[in-house]
């Protein structure tokens, strides 16, 4: 079938962003050949078949494309109707000269009849076929009912005459709608009964020129059009209280409206109407190129009124001679095709489809939205392809200078396609944008060759001293030539020795090579942040040796504070106190200094700065408090270096304090210290008290207890052992205690555990996979696939990713786990 256009049969009013509606196609084939010689009359339309009548009495049956199928000669004058039952297996036929034919196409059966008038219409049972559905209507001056009965004998009844001719009928299951010079009426075949009169509303305009357009919309609902008037008009069941002698059912008008030209033919759209218009050369605001050309309309009605949703001007053969009465509209249910029939011409209008809508999209240059609506539909689309439609939308950003956006469409348009994307960067290094396309081009396990890389960096050294440094710091040193890069930063930092950025960069550069020592050099001329975590992180201290001065150079600063302040030993006991609170490593080799200053002006900060500080000279800070007879510092001091038995001693000759003495041998719980405070305590009451109450946690007491000389008095004995005893009740408990606690927290993190993993993270089609940059949801996702979502909220097809390495099951994000960068934060492996 040739393919549906949008112009050429029709013109738009205005020239309007609004989308058309409908697409259309003129019948040609058969009918081309038909319309030369003959002009079509009528036409009705079967899901299988149509059936067009022509003005020298001849009947067509085509298929949808126009070709003939079959053809009879039923008469030398005009066919004014043909009608089809819901099967397509009987046509019923009349004409102008008053022959009347009911048969079927293909069977022998058949209905002729010739009256002495002209017969303007006839309409069979929609269910035609059934035995017991026999039954048609024909109407000229009178509208008659034919029923063949038991007998295979024909019956006939009038249903309705005296106003003028029948000018139109439509039968829908048990209703029959049918107009005549004063109005519309309904007749319900099941009750025999007459149901409604819809008035005409002008009656200035003659019937036979304007006639009447019936169109059922379903089972109940009736369109009427008639000159410029529409009403849409319900069968309702009547309440049986109402009834006494008045029909069953009744007509209720929905709604009616009234429009600006006169109608031809009317059809349903889902809740919407289709008008064909007859538009006449009198109307003095239409324009010439519009004048006298049929008008396709889709409108909403309203309860009272309506609304236009589209209009359309046919441009159909001969339409300069046609009147109102020459056009008609008939529509398939089955395919929402509607058939715009005149005398020379028959035109097919049809729904648009997703095709249709993108090649509009695109020829209005939204290629933004004709890629969404690709990419949504491409299962249906037929004519379009989403990576043409992408590069298509990335040539018009190029065209129109948007080389950021086009550099970003390339991500998701092209995909895997290695050969797109080389393409891409050599045509955006002939326009000079290489620095746009360079932050999207792929760095995962989907690669492009190193040359590409090596371009861009070579670009942005050109140009963009900063550019070059982030991408450096961005990209994985496994894309490009690392030796190459280094040796073009070097030609460059001949130029410019002192450039800062260029050194750091080198240093980088010189790290992803594993050449430490070019890289801490160049931090510690530049007096780096990060030359420490450098040293500490690839244990770097044996080659610093030969740098100290560098070294020493980078903190300068505090040196010179320091040198400034050493008369002022307060304030300078201030500063570097202040310095230690901040970082305890960064003014290490004045922490001899400071004990000086600290016992000097701070006495309680000393302790503090003893126990945090890791780098002040034990034997030199213990001289010191034992100068000034600092007991505690002493104590803290001798534990330090290993002599706890002399720092007991103090603690129980010097302080004369059991607690302390207790709390001491508890931090240090040393069996032998325990043994030493026993040795010491044995023939002093009060520290044997003291003991009992605090030992029993620490030391079997029986030890204590045995090591008592017979008949020593010590204070509150009874209760020191019944303390004991209260003790070894509580460690049971506790124990029991704990271990039921450690059972539920057990349980309880388990499960918090399991809800943890059982977690969901989202993922939907604007994810794309960071290894190949494309979509992370497949298109058909009726197929099996795998999605491996990280902590770090990166996400890669489980294919993309390498094999997990030495332990089986454990994979990283490539992304964070970039050559000797990056926390490596892969921790998290979700599988979909």
């Amino acid at each position: 079938k040739e393919e549906w256009v949008c112009l050429g049969f029709f013109v738009q009013e205005e020239d309007t962003e609004e989308e058309p509606k409908l697409k259309y196609e003129r019948l040609t084939n058969g009918v081309t050949e038909i319309l030369q010689k003959d002009a079509a009359s009528c036409m009705t339309v079967h899901d299988k078949f149509l059936a067009l009548g022509t003005h020298f009495g001849k009947v067509y049956l085509l298929d949808i494309q126009g070709n003939v199928t079959q053809k009879f000669e039923i008469s030398p004058v005009k066919i004014n109707q043909i009608s089809l039952d819901e099967s397509g297996d009987h046509v019923g036929i009349c004409s102008e000269d008053g022959k009347v034919q009911v048969f079927g196409l293909y069977t022998r059966e058949g209905f002729h009849e010739n009256f002495d008038c002209p017969i303007k219409v006839v309409a069979l049972h929609p269910q035609f076929s059934k035995s017991n559905n026999k039954q048609f209507v024909t109407g000229g001056n009178k509208l008659l009912l034919y029923e063949r009965n038991w007998l295979n004998r024909w019956k006939t009844s009038v249903l309705h005459e005296g106003e003028g001719n029948i000018t139109n009928v439509k039968w829908r299951a048990n209703l029959i709608a049918w107009a005549n010079n004063v109005g519309v009426k309904i007749y319900d075949i099941s009750s025999k009964q007459r149901i409604t009169n819809v008035l005409r509303d002008n009656t200035n305009l003659r019937p036979d020129m304007y006639p009447c357009s019936l169109c059922w919309k379903d089972n109940t609902t009736l369109i009427i059009g008639w000159g410029s008037s529409v009403k849409i008009c319900v069968v309702k069941e009547r309440d049986p209280t109402e009834m006494r002698d008045l029909p069953s059912r009744y007509v209720e008008i929905v709604s009616a409206f009234e429009t600006e030209f006169f109608i031809s033919g009317l059809a349903p759209l889902a809740d919407q109407l289709v008008t064909l218009y007859y538009v006449k050369d009198s109307s003095e605001h239409m324009e010439e190129e519009f004048r006298t050309r049929p008008r396709l309309d889709i409108i909403q009605s309203l309860p009272e009124g309506c609304e236009e949703i589209s209009s359309d001007a046919l441009t159909v053969r001969n339409f300069q001679e046609n009147q109102c009465r020459d056009y008609r509209l008939e529509h398939s249910e089955g395919e929402s095709l509607f058939y715009i029939i005149s005398p020379k011409d028959i035109v097919v209008a049809k729904e648009r489809d997703q095709d249709d809508h993108i090649d509009w999209l695109l020829e209005k240059k939204k290629y933004e939205e004709a890629l969404m609506a690709a990419e949504i539909s491409f299962r249906n689309i037929k004519r379009h392809d989403v990576q043409k439609i992408g590069m298509a939308y990335i040539n018009h950003l190029v065209e129109r200078g948007d080389y950021d956006a086009a550099a970003r469409k390339c991500q998701k348009v092209l995909g895997k396609n290695m050969d797109l994307w080389e393409n891409e960067v050599y045509r955006f290094k002939t326009i000079g944008q290489l620095k746009a396309i360079s932050q999207y081009l792929p760095r995962g396990d989907l690669r492009l060759r190193p040359a590409i890389y090596e371009m861009i960096l070579h670009e942005f050294l050109k140009t963009d001293y900063e550019g070059f440094a982030t991408l450096i710091r961005e990209w994985p040193g496994e894309l490009y030539n690392n030796m190459a890069i280094v040796q073009a930063v070097n030609e460059h930092l001949k130029k410019d020795p002192t450039n800062s950025m260029l050194l750091t960069t080198l240093a980088e550069l010189y790290t992803y090579d594993q050449r430490y020592d070019r890289a801490l050099e160049i931090y510690l001329k530049l007096r780096h942040k990060d030359v420490y975590q450098l040293i500490h992180k690839h244990n770097l201290f044996s080659a610093i040796k030969d740098k100290i001065v560098l070294l020493m150079d980078f903190d300068k600063e505090m040196d010179k504070v320091v040198e400034e302040l050493k008369d002022r030993p307060e304030l300078l006991h201030v500063y570097l106190h202040k310095l230690f609170k901040r970082d305890h490593h960064k003014g290490q080799k004045y922490h001899e200094r400071q004990i000086s200053l600290y016992a000097e002006y701070d006495r309680p900060n000393l302790l503090p700065f003893l126990r945090e500080s890791m780098h002040c000279p034990l034997e030199k800070a213990l001289e010191i408090c034992q100068q000034r007879h600092f007991v505690e510092e002493t104590v803290f001091l001798l534990s330090r270096m290993g002599n706890c038995r002399r720092a007991l001693q103090m603690i129980m000759e010097e302080l004369a304090d059991v607690d302390k003495a207790i709390e001491f041998a508890k931090e240090q719980d040393d069996r032998e210290l325990w043994d030493d405070l026993i040795s010491y305590s044995i023939d002093k009451p009060p520290f044997i008290t003291g003991l009992l109450n605090n030992i029993g946690t620490h030391v079997d007491p029986i030890l204590l207890i045995h090591r008592i000389k017979e008949g020593m008095e010590i204070p509150n004995l009874r209760d020191s052992l019944v303390k004991i005893l209260q003790d070894y009740n509580l460690q049971i408990l506790l124990r029991e205690g704990c271990k039921k606690i450690l059972v539920a927290d057990s349980l309880s993190l388990l499960q918090r555990m399991h809800r943890t993993q059982k977690r969901g993270v989202r993922v939907d089609e604007e994810n794309i996979c960071e290894s190949c940059h494309t979509p992370i949801l497949p298109s058909d996702t009726a197929q099996a696939f795998g999605v491996v979502v990280f902590h770090c909220r990166h996400m890669f097809h489980k294919e993309c990713l390498p094999s997990p390495g030495n332990v089986p099951g454990i994979q990283y994000c490539n992304i964070c786990s970039a050559k000797r960068r990056g926390p490596g934060s892969g921790i998290l492996e979700m599988k979909k």
